[in-house]
């Protein structure tokens, strides 16, 4: 009898390893996917900067959780990046407004979605050196009395709009007398606004401006002589990240090594590459 009950706690004693080693490998893997991989927010609906598209062409990265892929800008910068950092690239797709929530919250490792460092945004989270920087101009229907624009101030009495939370439409104040409308969620939203005359511009960066220009014969960018008052960090892009994260100075030596030559390029080829309906 006692040999039996022996024989029996061995048994025993030799399934809880097993199912303990089983139990550890399991967790050892999952905390080994995590680190290998540099997940990338982004709101893929901000051409040339990034957009959605339905395959891998020109490089576009699949989004996670999807059948769909991104390209544009921020993409390759983010390729980039990652494979500086010897990491897996995920692409995962959301909202303007849910980037500085999911970036806090860990769901992401890094917000690259043409995003501007602000000193509000700054209270937040940290953020990189920058990867672009850019003039702030208006996009117009073609034909329209604010086409030959060559002062913000010409806009007066005209319906104009920026992106919901974004220093955008907050400089739209700068305007005397201009119809300042309700912002909107995305810049898709906007170019239909524009084309239905619902709106006369919106305000926005210059490539996305000539983004959207190429995609719409009827729609025009005017830049101007006498603009937005900005600051430099507000039409400047960097890389968004939590605070005091491990990744800004290894970040910010992969992003010397691209020169603005090289950044030129890659922009040149986001817009040409951009989906038609973007």
């Amino acid at each position: 009898m006692r040999k039996k009950v022996s024989l029996f706690f061995v048994l025993l004693l030799s399934a809880m390893i097993v199912l303990a080693g089983c139990g550890s490998n399991d967790d050892s893997n999952a905390g080994s996917s995590d680190k290998d991989t540099f997940k990338v927010g982004l709101e893929a609906g901000y051409a040339p900067f990034n957009w959605t598209q339905n395959d891998d062409s020109n490089g576009a990265v699949k989004i996670a959780g999807t059948s769909e892929y991104a390209g544009g800008y921020d993409v390759e910068i983010a390729k980039k990046i990652a494979d500086g950092l010897g990491k897996k690239l995920e692409i995962v797709k959301t909202e303007w407004d849910g980037l500085v929530p999911a970036l806090t919250s860990e769901k992401i490792d890094a917000i690259i979605a043409g995003m501007s460092p602000t000193a509000e945004r700054k209270k937040t989270i940290d953020f990189s050196d920058n990867y672009y920087k850019s003039n702030l101009v208006m996009v117009v229907k073609k034909g329209s009395k604010y086409e030959g624009a060559t002062s913000i101030q010409d806009f007066k009495g005209a319906k104009v709009t920026a992106q919901l939370n974004t220093f955008h439409y907050s400089v739209i104040d700068q305007i005397k007398g201009v119809s300042k409308e309700t912002a909107m969620d995305n810049f898709p939203a906007m170019r239909v606004a524009l084309e239905s005359g619902i709106i006369d511009g919106y305000v926005s960066e210059r490539p996305e401006a000539v983004s959207a220009s190429d995609a719409n014969e009827n729609f025009a960018m005017v830049e101007f002589e006498d603009g937005f008052e900005t600051s430099e960090d507000d039409t400047a892009i960097a890389v968004g990240l939590e605070k005091d994260s491990e990744l800004t100075d290894k970040i910010n030596e992969i992003l010397k090594g691209i020169s603005e030559d090289e950044r030129t390029e890659i922009m040149d080829a986001a817009i040409k590459n951009q989906p038609a309906a973007q």
